[in-house]
């Protein structure tokens, strides 16, 4: 038989941060024990009764003595032969359940679905008891309120643990371009430098090219002049223009031009060279992190190793690339990039000889395109390198590590779909080796 709807119900209470089942209590009339089963009968009719499934028989004193079921009624009275005959005068103890499902009224909505889960068979036949804290009779319960409850709590959890990851992921975004600003702040100097030189020399010779330009001008404007009085047949003025001539050329010598073509090729260099830092640079602290993007992954390498330049040429570290045939990759080229930084650094840093060596391999195998960087530094013991990957776990001197480089390193390959792992072999060096997939899924953002 079908549970019919409850009448009323009334949102459960909250009490003690969860919801209190002493809301959903209907103060059902319970059965006393010489009500007959045919009186029991009549009171399933009631209107007030027509949500229940159950009704309690209880003693005067208040002690629950069972429940009788419309579905027990229906199965051995009304539905049997004979059944009115044989049981209608009988007293409902003669049919009732001796152990009916019972409840405190302080349970929490979670503990009461817990155990009505665990009491209650399928099809629902029954309702349950609420006893006072006491244990006397307080009133009856309704599954399916419970159920309504229950439902209604998981749907303001799954917000609440949705509310909880926006701010979890922002969380990881803040604390991705914290590393990021880190390690860039560690490299400033460097790129300061990387940057100074080449700014020198365009400022050197735009100062030659400045000093150039007065003689170049008095000449061309001397010429002019000569050429004018030539036309006006004026002999004097001609005379003293041509002069004005000899004195420009003798002050000017004609080679410098030479000199001014090389000075403004190198100029165009190095504004180059400012102009690939500062591309690196921005490319590398983009805001957009998750935009992806086919790209070269050799230029990607490459650039990290400009950005990481002055690290490099100051420990002394030559560097090998050795790149295999890799086709576009498909990736966030923002995050890569901060692996790659990460990578090349952390293996410089590791280096603490003047024979220093860092070899980057790619290669394509089984549907990825591999990553080796491999150095020659003083290695990570065996007892470190399990925990290299967790959040806030660093070697280095206080002040010089985050112990967060490697956690987002591996947060960023995941996300792509990639593995990152490190082999060690102390003090002979270090190799990490990066996977990522050459036709991977849109990338999770991991910044």
């Amino acid at each position: 038989m079908n549970q019919p709807s409850p009448t009323s119900t009334a949102d459960p209470a909250v009490h003690g941060g969860e919801l209190a089942l002493a809301a959903l209590v209907l103060p059902v009339t319970p059965l006393t024990p010489q009500c007959t089963v045919a009186e029991a009968g009549e009171r399933f009719l009631d209107k007030e009764n027509a949500a229940l499934l159950s009704l309690p028989v209880v003693d005067s004193a208040g002690r629950l003595l069972g429940c009788i079921t419309r579905h027990e009624l229906m199965l051995r009275v009304y539905m049997a032969p004979y059944g009115r005959e044989l049981h209608g005068r009988r007293t409902v103890t003669t049919l009732f359940d001796a152990r009916p499902l019972a409840l405190r009224i302080d349970s929490s909505i979670e503990a009461a679905g817990q155990l009505i889960g665990r009491h209650l068979r399928r099809p629902i036949t029954e309702d349950f008891v609420v006893l006072d804290l006491h244990g006397r009779y307080a009133g009856m319960g309704v599954v399916l309120d419970v159920l309504r409850a229950l439902e209604t709590q998981v749907g303001q959890h799954a917000q609440e643990l949705e509310s909880a990851y926006r701010r979890l992921k922002a969380s990881q975004h803040r604390l991705v371009q914290s590393e990021k600003l880190a390690a860039l702040g560690q490299l400033v100097a460097g790129l300061a430098h990387e940057i100074n030189t080449p700014l020198g020399y365009v400022q050197n010779n735009l100062s030659m090219t400045r000093d150039l330009l007065p003689g170049a001008a008095e000449l061309a404007n001397a010429a002019a002049a000569l050429l004018d009085a030539a036309t006006d047949g004026d002999a004097a003025d001609w005379q003293q223009r041509a002069e004005r001539l000899a004195a420009a050329r003798a002050a000017f010598d004609p080679a410098l031009f030479g000199d001014l073509g090389a000075l403004l090729d190198d100029t165009v260099h190095g504004v180059g060279q400012i102009a690939d830092l500062v591309g690196n640079l921005k490319d590398f602290s983009r805001v957009d992190a998750a935009h992806t993007d086919a790209v070269d992954l050799h230029g990607l390498i490459d650039a990290a190793l400009r950005i990481t330049g002055h690290l490099l040429k100051k420990r002394g570290v030559q560097v090998q690339c050795r790149y295999g045939e890799v086709p576009p990759l498909r990736c966030a080229p923002a995050q890569i990039n901060q692996v790659l930084l990460n990578l090349v650094s952390n293996a410089a840093q590791a280096i603490d000889h003047d024979q220093g060596q860092i070899v980057i391999r790619t290669q394509t195998l089984g549907g990825y395109a591999l990553i080796a960087v491999q150095d020659n530094g003083r290695g990570i013991p065996a007892d470190v390198l399990p925990r290299i990957f967790e959040p806030f776990f660093t070697t280095k001197p206080v002040g010089q590590g985050t112990g967060l480089g490697l956690s987002i390193c591996q947060q960023i390959v995941q996300a792509h779909g990639g593995r990152i792992a490190a082999t060690s072999n102390p003090p002979s060096g270090t190799r990490f080796v990066v996977a990522l997939p050459l036709a991977p899924n849109p990338p999770q953002a991991a910044a």
